[in-house]
């Protein structure tokens, strides 16, 4: 008996698997923002040099997906083109970047301060895209300005307490707009590469950097106790390997203003930890501040919704 389908039934299908995927993305976001919750607090409590932290994270995720890279994708990693191999090169340099200005922030300000302004990346990410020539909606320059409001408040309880945590902040900062770009470069590259042939190219160029740093400043990479070899094998499988990687792998059908918006949930993911863990609450005056970054960055994912999604700046044409 032959079964037929009706042009509905059949058009469906394709919009129901697309849904699931989405829904599937979606879920391995929320596992990926829970890995990057801990990359604070775990940082915090590790007995080794910001730097070195920075670089064992990349390395090890780098020895960790070797075999897979080399014998399950060395076809594709041969096969890169030139382009999409630099834009890797370069993402994985804006990561280095990243983790080399943010890391040395958690030991001079506060985890929540710290988590909470480089968790900025979406504002840096809409003003990027404006630059590419995409045009975003007038709720995404309202949430942008909410949350540098946010921002210049958190800025400021941190101003108060010392020089040192404000230097901190700056850093931090600084690591959100280095984010805001590695996320941008990722969704590019992963138009047309997989999720562990960008990934394994990101790190290693992460890890030679990092390397490097280290040797110039004399930050030590080694010595350390085995309690500490084992939090940074944690701090590599939760914020690394189901961080970093499973970010990398939803940017490209979730899209690099949705994923790197997403990421603000490490703010208040990682201040409970730190709470829980550390002990370390922030000043009073710190939660209208994150109350008001997250406001912000709230009227970004509503921005996102069809309809409102950023559109092409195209010249007029005079008469």
């Amino acid at each position: 008996m032959t079964t037929t389908r009706t042009r509905s039934e059949a058009a469906a299908l394709p919009t129901a698997g697309a849904s699931a995927s989405v829904r599937t993305d979606v879920a391995l976001l929320a596992v990926a923002i829970a890995g990057v919750s801990l990359s604070a607090p775990l940082t915090a409590s590790i007995a080794a040099p910001a730097l070195a932290i920075a670089f064992w994270r990349n390395a090890m995720a780098v020895g960790a997906l070797t075999p897979f890279a080399l014998l399950r994708h060395r076809g594709e990693l041969r096969g890169l083109g030139r382009r999409p191999l630099l834009l890797a090169v370069a993402a994985g340099a804006l990561l280095a970047v990243h983790f080399a200005m943010w890391l040395p922030s958690l030991h001079m300000t506060s985890v929540a301060s710290s988590t909470a302004l480089v968790t900025t990346t979406p504002i840096w990410t809409t003003l990027l895209l404006r630059l590419r020539g995409h045009r975003p909606p007038a709720l995404v320059w309202a949430g942008t300005a909410l949350a540098v409001l946010g921002v210049v408040i958190l800025t400021g309880v941190d101003l108060a307490v010392s020089p040192r945590a404000l230097a901190g902040d700056a850093l931090a900062l600084g690591a959100g707009m280095a984010a805001a770009g590695y996320v941008l470069l990722g969704a590019e590259v992963r138009r047309t590469v997989g999720t562990v042939a960008y990934t394994y190219v990101c790190y290693f160029t992460t890890a030679v950097l990092l390397l490097v740093t280290c040797l110039v400043s004399g930050a030590a990479l080694g010595g350390y106790s085995g309690r500490t070899w084992l939090a940074l094998a944690v701090l590599t499988v939760t914020a690394q390997l189901l961080g970093h990687s499973l970010i990398n792998r939803v940017v490209k059908s979730l899209g690099p203003s949705v994923t790197s918006t997403a990421i603000l949930l490490e703010s208040p993911g990682a201040a409970l930890i730190a709470a829980l863990w550390l002990g370390q609450l922030p000043p009073v005056a710190a939660y209208p501040a994150l109350a008001v970054i997250l406001a912000g960055l709230a009227l970004v994912i509503m921005a996102d919704r069809p309809g409102n999604r950023p559109r092409r700046v195209r010249a007029s044409r005079s008469a």
